[in-house]
């Protein structure tokens, strides 16, 4: 599908999450409730060590959440793409810059500034993310979902929005950061002549 404009990047091909990932990290998890969060500290600890400023941004976003259901999903979520980048493509995951992170976020805002500028145009900034990672947009969607579902009465709406804003932006970040593989042309951020 072709974009008239984004101020996104786009992923490298290489860089593609794949879902077998995901569906490893959550398997991995597991359905125990204690298991879980022991493996959850695990992942936030790897986090801190391996990705400091994405791991300090995550969890200035957390903090600044005042919603439960936000929260928790958030902190589920963000760990788990971590998990699922760091398996996928351990040892070409590289480190998350400030300057990454800044890039990213001020992509986005430009991209979400353009979109809602143009009426006609009915593609959102979330929609082109999925375009470049669609697998993981999708993981995400279904986790976003089913929490609202259960929580319909009681999740913040906007918190969760927030949330989520914070994993695309997380999402992203963690893509750029994927080093080429050997023999693996990297794409140039130089637009061709």
């Amino acid at each position: 599908m072709w974009v008239r404009s984004a101020a996104i990047r786009p992923v490298p091909s290489f860089a593609v999450l794949p879902r077998e990932a995901l569906e490893l990290v959550e398997e991995w998890l597991g359905n125990n409730e204690k298991t879980t969060e022991q493996r959850l500290d695990e992942i936030h600890e790897a986090l801190e060590l391996k990705q400091p400023l994405l791991a300090e941004r995550l969890g200035e976003a957390f903090a600044k959440c005042h919603d439960e259901v936000a929260e928790a999903l958030g902190y589920f979520l963000g760990l788990t793409l971590y998990k699922a980048f760091e398996e996928a493509f351990d040892p070409f995951l590289g480190r998350v810059t400030a300057d990454a992170l800044t890039s990213v976020e001020e992509a986005l805002t430009l991209d979400e500034q353009l979109r809602s500028a143009d009426p006609a145009d009915s593609v959102d900034s979330d929609d082109v993310i999925a375009m470049e990672q669609p697998h993981a947009v999708a993981y995400i969607h279904e986790h976003l979902d089913t929490a609202l579902e259960m929580h319909a009465d009681s999740a913040d709406v906007d918190a969760v929005h927030a949330i989520y804003r914070t994993l695309l932006v997380e999402l992203l970040a963690l893509s750029y950061a994927v080093m080429a593989p050997s023999g693996v042309q990297a794409p140039s951020d130089e637009p061709d002549a």
